[in-house]
């Protein structure tokens, strides 16, 4: 800044560090018969507020106030170029005075954000209906709504040198691990990219085993399901650009809950909870076996049935793995079709594909009606799943099946089912048994996993993981 003489320069300067952008405005104003220089965004920042504020702040400072840049809306740093370029970056107002060495931080954005609305994935019979959106504000403003609490503690910090985006992680003081938390603050910390644009990236540094098919944070953009999971002693992460919020640490079956599940009679959310689970199974099991049963075990088969069977099989010019992965693929691309279009056109896609195409494939004797009957249950069953996440990791775990059992019958499918077991009892979440509680097995939380357990029964405060000494939580 030594090679700055004037205000003019000046000027100059700050222009040539934001590179003259068009929406970029840099004036000089007089401030106390002096001259100062104004910086921001004309399209974040409201020209009509920035000078209302601007003249509350120069009448506190004509009054003599000692504070009189410290308002609701302002502070008053050191000048300094690196200052100056965090703050009209991220949103604020800079005023900088030459002649005193100071910038005065003004923040009142206007950020440009979309009225909340019922999360597109995640529908909901009883229940809110209302969503978060992409902004930081908006979000940590509906937390706070139903979580009027002190001890819901938010921590912020910018990431990504290129985009310096916003990440905060959220949590209850009174029941979150502070282990967890320490150990999530410190991977946010160390987290190396120079490119943050949302969740996806952030997720790939704070999973334990990024290479695992299976998710080990939940993303949910719905705030009830948030605010459950942080009354049980859960963080979450969330970034100023994205909707999605991450929740963690988590074990296999907070997959399998639905807000819907506490919503409903406790009968009705008990059976629905188990019949997801058993929906787990069939989308993995169920092609595998139809495959196993036809090409090595079809004694297994009641008579009449087997004859069925054999007759529409026999008229497949290949063998059943081969029909299967036809079909299989067909499903997956009709599926991502349908999300990549509009929605009126990607419906009438899956009308078209499920029925026209999939009746003409069966009658040009690619696939018997069997393998149709298998795979469009299998496909409901994967459907079923709460979470966009698990159901994917659901359809890419039955293809190896698929394969096993094809090459040993039911010896490749209990192999398989071994080697599946054995990595869930490996995985973990910020460093929490993924298995948990069947495995370390704790019989207080077993029935919690099959049963929605009614509200008048629970006598204690429900955690997913209990940390210390304080394993029996507080009292409801």
């Amino acid at each position: 800044m030594d090679d700055v003489k004037s205000i003019d320069g000046m000027i100059l300067y700050i222009k040539n560090i934001f590179h003259d952008s068009a929406d970029l405005i840099v004036e000089e104003i007089e401030w106390q018969k002096k001259p100062a220089i104004i910086c921001y965004y004309s399209v974040i920042n409201e020209a009509s507020q920035v000078n209302k504020e601007l003249e509350l702040i120069r009448n506190r400072a004509e009054e003599g106030l000692l504070k009189w840049g410290e308002t609701a809306a302002s502070t008053v740093q050191a000048f300094s170029v690196p200052t100056l370029i965090e703050n009209v970056a991220t949103g604020s107002v800079a005023v900088v005075f030459p002649f005193t060495n100071l910038l005065l931080k003004i923040t009142i954005p206007k950020m440009p954000v979309r009225s909340i609305s019922e999360p597109d994935n995640e529908h909901v019979i009883r229940g809110q209906h209302g969503g978060f959106v992409e902004s930081f504000e908006t979000n940590i403003g509906i937390l706070r709504k139903h979580l009027a609490i002190p001890d819901l503690v938010v921590k912020s910090m910018r990431l990504g040198s290129d985009t310096n985006t916003l990440v905060s992680y959220v949590y209850i003081e009174s029941i979150a691990n502070k282990d967890v938390v320490n150990d999530l603050k410190d991977k946010l910390e160390n987290i190396g990219l120079s490119k943050i644009w949302g969740t996806g990236p952030i997720e790939d540094y704070l999973e334990d085993s990024v290479w695992s098919p299976f998710p080990q944070f939940l993303n949910t953009e719905r705030p009830d399901r948030v605010i459950a999971n942080l009354l049980e002693g859960k963080i979450a992460v969330f970034t100023d650009s994205s909707p999605t919020a991450l929740i963690a640490p988590v074990n296999f079956f907070s997959f399998y809950e639905s807000p819907d599940d506490y919503n409903a009679r406790v009968l009705v959310g008990s059976f629905y909870r188990i019949l997801r689970l058993i929906s787990f199974m069939a989308a993995i099991f169920l092609p595998a076996f139809y495959i196993a049963v036809v090409s090595f075990h079809s004694e297994i088969i009641p008579a009449e049935l087997g004859k069925q069977v054999k007759l529409a099989v026999n008229d497949i010019p290949y063998r059943p793995i081969v029909e299967a992965l036809i079909l299989e693929l067909f499903i997956e691309l009709i599926r991502e079709s349908a999300i990549r279009l509009p929605t009126p056109i990607g419906q009438t896609i899956g009308i078209v594909g499920g029925l026209v195409i999939g009746n003409a494939i069966v009658d040009a004797g690619f696939v018997s009606n069997f393998m149709v009957i298998v795979v469009a249950m299998t496909a409901i069953s994967s459907f079923v799943v709460p979470s966009w996440e698990m159901n994917m990791s659901i359809r890419l775990i039955r293809f190896p099946f698929m394969l096993a059992a094809a090459l040993f019958g039911f010896f490749g499918m209990a192999i398989g089912t071994l080697v599946l077991f054995i990595h869930l009892l490996n995985l973990s979440s910020l460093k929490q048994p993924y298995f948990t509680p069947i495995i370390p097995f704790d019989p207080s939380r077993f029935k919690d996993v099959f049963f929605r357990i009614p509200y008048v029964r629970m006598n204690k405060q429900q955690k997913t993981f209990t940390h210390g000494a304080d394993k029996e939580g507080g009292d409801r």
